[in-house]
């Protein structure tokens, strides 16, 4: 499959990677056909998905299967009226009808967007307004169906609402009916062009209300690099991403890439909180060989007996999200004698930055260049920083969108203009490369703090701080002082073991603690302890809300 889009698929180097790689998209690339049914004509018993659940059930889904099922369901849609360019959010957890509608919906030229099961009514009113979506499709689960039913009076846009089961509410539409009842497929193929309206995330920002972020149909063969050369997937391989189909992080490592390069997606579906052991037992039962979780789930997996699990068909280990602590790194090499490979990206990009197979893992590091990207670091006057010295990350694009890129912000010019400009794409991000060419994260622009003329990013602190066996989660901001302009706060959530313990004395043990694990005038002169911390509905630190509180 690879050798259909990659000029060059080996490489000996990362330097040969950097001069060499480049994908060819097609005129027509539409990767329900190109990918899925191309599949399903060649290896017709190929298994696309491997998907259990927390009950036991398991589902060996074929890309046959897949091709049958996917046709089934954008006949279906288009028995509803859903027709190309439709905007249809699908909130459905870890299920295999995600999988299956995605690629309908690819099919059709209707634009997805996935969402998570934890929006509100407000939350959803506010998705349809902005977008004008026409359906919504979701899992059975009580609260989101009550949140939908809340919020459908008053989105005018709203034409369809599709439940998967097993509860339907009255003036729903039943979904795998309507699947069962659908006349023949026919094809679409080649009627989108790779520059159409593809899939659309509304970003979790930590300020502001959400973006849309629109992406295009070249989107999954940006994605070559995420599966193959970050995830290091192959023919046989079987992977799993740890994230809910609502986020972006689904498409990075359930899907596009892993699919393209010849692995099998792995889904574990599961309800309620993530549970260690249970991961664990799944990765080693299922002999899952290639993972990826954010840092998060690294540090709650460490903190089991691991010597319990058969862990051997393990090959490869990645993680994205948020930076990665060393000390994390460090202790899960030593426990399962593999490294962690990191990357960096967003929404409104592809993997930007990472650590590739010829790299040398950086403990800490989100990597090196990407060749899809021209990327830069730099400072408020638009100049290259030197090494070492924070800027804000760039990506160079000149006059042609680089693949992987989004198109814009949905209905939103100004906003795009603001991000991309002059051939330019500011991410926002505070990072800063060192002399072996790694970058390194610091912040999101707007969480720099400033004190006695120093710059602060707040990662560096957290990771000093999240050393200290008293410390399970954390955030750092800035507060106002008369003297130092800002001085370091930490909002700090303890473990159990430490919770009553909160006082002078360990403050100072934490502040010592900081000083000794990176630069003294780091340390925060300021500690307040809480049960949890402010969050995006993507799990993000809200750092904004908090320095609101504080202002008040």
């Amino acid at each position: 499959m690879l050798e259909k889009y990659l000029k060059q698929t080996k490489f000996s180097s990362y330097e040969d990677f950097m001069e060499n790689y480049q994908v060819q998209v097609p005129e027509h690339f539409n990767f329900a056909y190109d990918v899925i049914d191309a599949y399903a004509e060649t290896e017709p018993d190929k298994d696309a998905i491997l998907w259990t659940n927390d009950r036991g059930d398991v589902k060996h889904f074929t890309y046959s299967e897949y091709k049958k099922a996917s046709d089934q369901c954008a006949s279906y849609l288009l028995t509803l009226g859903i027709q190309r360019g439709d905007c249809v959010m699908l909130i459905l957890k870890r299920r295999l009808a995600w999988w299956i509608t995605m690629a309908a919906l690819h099919k059709i030229g209707a634009v997805a967007i996935p969402a998570t099961h934890l929006l509100t009514d407000k939350d959803i009113i506010y998705r349809c307004h902005e977008a004008s979506i026409k359906a919504i499709i979701a899992c059975g689960d009580v609260t989101i169906l009550r949140n939908i039913i809340k919020a459908r009076a008053f989105c005018s846009s709203l034409q369809h609402c599709i439940s998967i089961g097993p509860t339907v509410p009255k003036g729903w539409d039943n979904y795998w009916q309507g699947l069962f009842n659908a006349p023949k497929f026919v094809s679409q193929k080649g009627q989108n062009l790779a520059t159409d309206n593809f899939l659309m995330y509304f970003t979790s920002g930590t300020s502001g209300e959400p973006k849309m972020v629109m992406h295009d149909y070249s989107y999954p063969l940006a994605h070559i690099i995420t599966g193959k050369y970050w995830h290091n997937v192959h023919e046989g391989s079987l992977h799993l991403t740890l994230a809910d189909t609502g986020w972006g992080k689904a498409v990075w490592g359930k899907f596009y890439g892993q699919m393209i390069s010849g692995a099998t997606v792995f889904v574990y579906d599961f309800e309620g909180k993530f549970e260690p052991k249970n991961l664990l037992k799944v990765i080693q039962d299922f002999k899952v060989t290639s993972f990826c979780a954010p840092p998060t789930v690294y540090r709650f997996m460490i903190r089991e007996d691991l010597s319990q699990y058969d862990l051997s068909n393990l090959e490869y280990c990645t993680t994205a999200g948020e930076a990665l602590n060393p000390n994390v790194f460090l202790e899960w090499k030593e426990k399962t004698g593999i490294m962690i490979y990191e990357s960096y990206g967003q929404t409104e990009t592809t993997l930007v930055v990472g650590t590739y197979p010829w790299c040398r893992p950086n403990p800490g590091s989100m990597g090196l260049p990407n060749p899809q990207y021209d990327i830069d670091v730099v400072d408020a006057e638009g100049k290259t920083c030197a090494a070492g010295v924070h800027g804000q990350l760039v990506i160079k694009t000149g006059s042609k969108k680089p693949i992987g890129l989004f198109k814009e912000y949905y209905r939103n010019p100004a906003l795009t203009e603001k991000a991309h400009n002059n051939g330019v794409y500011y991410t926002g991000d505070v990072v800063y490369r060192d002399e072996e060419g790694y970058y390194w994260f610091v912040s999101r622009a707007d969480d720099v703090i400033k004190s006695s003329g120093y710059r602060i990013g707040p990662f560096e602190v957290e990771s000093a701080l999240m050393s200290h066996p008293a410390v399970v989660e954390c955030a750092i901001t800035g507060v106002p002082d008369e003297i130092r302009g800002q001085v370091v706060k930490a909002t700090i959530v303890l473990g159990k073991e430490y919770k009553g313990k909160e006082g002078p004395e360990l403050i100072q043990e934490l502040q010592d603690h900081v000083k000794s694990e990176t630069a003294p005038y780091k340390y925060p002169r300021v500690i307040e302890f809480v049960d949890e911390l402010p969050k995006t509905i993507s799990g993000k630190i809200r750092r904004v809300e908090i320095r609101e509180n504080d202002a008040k």
